[in-house]
């Protein structure tokens, strides 16, 4: 055996793996020692420290960063803490939707003509309770467009809407909150809601300041809107909220919600509006009477337009559809257009009882009005006007036109017709009547048994007035015209012998019979009570005249037929006037009818004749011309005009027989167009002789009431009349 040791034979899986090469020799290394945290931070290689005082300032603004940063995350979330319990708190105390969709303080009256059609609207309208999804999708897609285009994806309050708002303010010079209030659908809600706090007259604020306050805009108002709007969008959903707003939205014209704004411009339903007219109503949210279609149709047509381009540009109508609508606007129906009767219907509101005016019910009135007559009236006004006085005048006038039965039929209170709530010179302007009275004295002596053909002295004449001294009446002309009839002398309108008459059948007489004819107003106690020294109104002279025409008795004018709550079966008021007592006998009233025609047909009043119809009236003039006055009648309707200025200004060259009786014959001609030609009731006067200015001693006991006991003292002591002072000038009246 050989001692060489034997070599080792390869194994097959070193044949099938080839080996690694042998890694050089190592030198054994030390295991590091595990270091602590603290000691790893010292190895670490440090940066190089900013020494001096830029290495403080940057250390000091690190910590100042720091803590900023620790104090606004705490702060936020108190603020967050604290709005969710104010939200939390707000949204507990909103009702339930249904007592949010009519907000009215009151409810609304509709009137209606003599023939049942609309005529008028006041008060709050509100044309019933609609959705967000009952309402035409076009005007959903309006009001969105135009008040609120994210509002379906925001929380209640916009900081996008917010932050162009101011910008846009103050680029315009304005404060930040003035003008633009970038306002969601929502926080507009909250606005009209008054953010839940209603009115309360306990507090002593009038419902005027009510809604001031609730309109401001301050800091605090905006800050508390906002909770209120977010509270509001936990309560209800998107579409809720959208149907407070188009239920409780003003919408102009008195209308409040979309169904009564779509009933009023449109009279049709605000399910019913098509693009052009849902862009018009949507328009009118942002200045509701300023763009109100009755008040300004173009403006409001050319806003509505404006609208249809916001909803075509934000995808909710097609260009074929919007260039329709903007090709066919929005216009008026028939019965929004018409506008007439607003001083008859400010009158009506007037007669509605107290304690009804805050009720919330809706009324409907039925009343006297008839439309065709009342737009003649208001032509025949406007034609004189236009036609016959200067430009630029402020003189005033007024028109009523009445039945015999004293239903009013038309009524101007003024030059501007298409108006409401405003003075109403028909009803509340108290003028001093002038010849227009004269009517009244020959009635109580044709009552009395005097003629129209007796004879009165028209000669100088004077009295002596305890207190006052010597007053001495003129006629117009400042002539005489000696021994004149009765007729003759109302037919020129003197002076002289009206005071004659009434003087010798009583001042307290004549006051009688043309207090219970309707003039309500106190009467002077002079012997100018015989020329129109009292004052009146013309509703009040016109419905003295009416009855003069009726044969004799007295009228109360009144325009309401019906008051009914809209549901209701039976009325809450009937007629509130007609024919009443009888004032002077029939006969009286016939023989004072022909007389008056005799005023038109040859005296003072001929300018009033037109198409040969029998026509009756007196015309009257104040002193210094303040007041000038027409007041006639047809068989049919009874007409009174009045002619002035505000302030007393004196008339000009005008007279009653002038441009008042100018502006009668107008309006009348237009009433009576179509009508037949009826008789007047009147009398001619039997022929008498051998009479003086006093009736025979035979004369007829008057049918009438005589008067107190008093009274007959008075007349036996004064020679008819009652004395006391003269209010009035000497003369000047026609």
């Amino acid at each position: 055996m050989s001692d060489r040791p034997k070599r080792k034979r390869p194994l097959v899986a070193d044949k099938r793996y080839p080996s690694k090469p042998k890694a050089a020799a190592k030198k054994p290394v030390k295991k590091p020692v595990k270091k602590s945290t603290s000691t790893r931070r010292k190895a670490a290689p440090k940066r190089a420290k900013r020494g001096g005082i830029i290495g403080l300032i940057t250390a000091l603004f690190s910590w100042v960063l720091r803590l900023i940063w620790k104090i606004t995350w705490r702060l936020t979330a108190v603020v967050v803490l604290a709005l969710a319990v104010a939200v939390g708190y707000l949204y507990t105390t909103l009702p339930p939707l249904e007592a949010l969709l009519d907000g009215r303080a009151s409810g609304s009256v509709t009137m209606l003509d003599r023939n049942g059609a609309v005529f008028a609207r006041r008060g709050d309208q509100f044309g019933g309770v609609v959705t967000a999804n009952s309402v035409s999708p076009h005007l959903k897609n309006a009001v969105i467009a135009t008040e609120d285009k994210r509002f379906y994806r925001h929380f209640g309050v916009s900081p996008r809407g917010i932050a162009s708002a101011v910008r846009i303010n103050l680029s315009e010079g304005r404060g930040p909150l003035s003008g633009h209030g970038g306002s969601t659908i929502t926080q507009q809600v909250a606005k009209l809601i008054c953010l839940g706090e209603p009115f309360d007259p306990s507090t002593g604020m009038t419902e005027k300041q009510y809604e001031a306050e609730c309109r401001r805009n301050s800091i605090q108002r905006k800050a508390k809107e906002a909770l209120f709007s977010m509270a509001m969008e936990a309560k209800y959903s998107k579409d809720d909220i959208l149907s407070i707003y188009l239920n409780r939205a003003y919408m102009g014209g008195g209308a409040y919600g979309a169904e009564a704004a779509a009933q009023r411009f449109f009279s049709k339903s605000a399910a019913g509006l098509g693009a052009a007219e849902s862009a018009m109503l949507a328009g009118l949210l942002t200045a509701p009477t300023t763009l109100s279609p009755t008040n300004n149709l173009d403006r409001s047509q050319n806003r509505a337009a404006t609208v249809i381009r916001l909803m075509r540009d934000q995808g909710y109508l097609t260009q074929a559809e919007a260039d329709a609508a903007q090709a066919n606007p929005a216009e008026l129906s028939d019965e929004a257009e018409a506008q007439v009767g607003g001083y008859f219907a400010d009158w009506m509101i007037s007669e509605i009882p107290d304690f009804m005016r805050s009720t919330t019910s809706d009324m409907r009135i039925k009343t006297t009005l008839d439309q065709r007559i009342q737009k003649a009236a208001e032509e025949g006004l406007k034609w004189v006007f236009d036609n016959k006085v200067r430009e630029g005048s402020k003189a005033q006038a007024a028109i009523v036109v009445m039945s015999a039965d004293g239903a009013v039929r038309a009524m101007v209170g003024g030059r501007k017709t298409k108006v409401s709530g405003v003075f109403n010179r028909a009803t509340q302007a108290l003028r001093q009547t002038g010849s227009a009275f004269k009517p009244f004295v020959y009635a109580a002596a044709l009552d009395l048994g005097y003629s129209p053909n007796d004879l009165i002295d028209d000669s100088p004449y004077c009295q002596t007035i305890p207190g006052s001294g010597e007053w001495c009446p003129r006629n117009y002309t400042n002539t005489f015209k000696g021994m004149v009839t009765l007729t003759e002398s109302l037919k020129q309108s003197l002076n002289i012998p009206a005071v004659k008459i009434s003087e010798s059948v009583g001042r307290v007489l004549v006051s009688e019979v043309a207090t219970q004819f309707g003039i309500q107003s106190d009467l002077a106690s002079g012997p100018a009570l015989a020329l129109g020294a009292s004052e009146s109104t013309l509703t009040e002279m016109t419905g003295a005249y009416a009855g003069i025409l009726n044969g004799g008795s007295s009228v109360t004018p009144y325009g309401l037929v019906e008051l009914s709550l809209t549901g209701d079966a039976e009325p809450l008021m009937g007629r509130g006037g007609g024919i009443g007592e009888r004032v002077i006998q029939e006969s009286a009233a016939r023989q004072l009818v022909y007389m008056m025609e005799k005023v038109i047909s040859e005296g003072t009043g001929k300018r009033a004749q037109f198409e040969g119809r029998e026509l009756a009236g007196k015309t009257g003039t104040t002193s210094a011309a303040k007041d000038a006055w027409f007041i006639g009648f047809s068989a049919d309707y009874v007409a009174g005009v009045w002619m002035g200025y505000d302030d007393n200004t004196p008339l000009k060259g005008v007279t009653g027989g002038g441009l008042p009786t100018d502006i009668w014959r107008e309006a009348m001609i237009r009433v009576h167009a179509g009508l037949p030609h009826n008789p007047l009731p009147m009398s001619a006067p039997v022929p008498r002789s051998g009479l003086g200015e006093t009736p025979p001693a035979s004369a007829p006991a008057p049918k009438r009431n005589e008067g107190t006991i008093i009274d007959q003292v008075l007349r036996d002591i004064f020679g008819g009349g009652s004395g006391g002072s003269s209010p009035s000038p000497t003369g000047g009246n026609r």
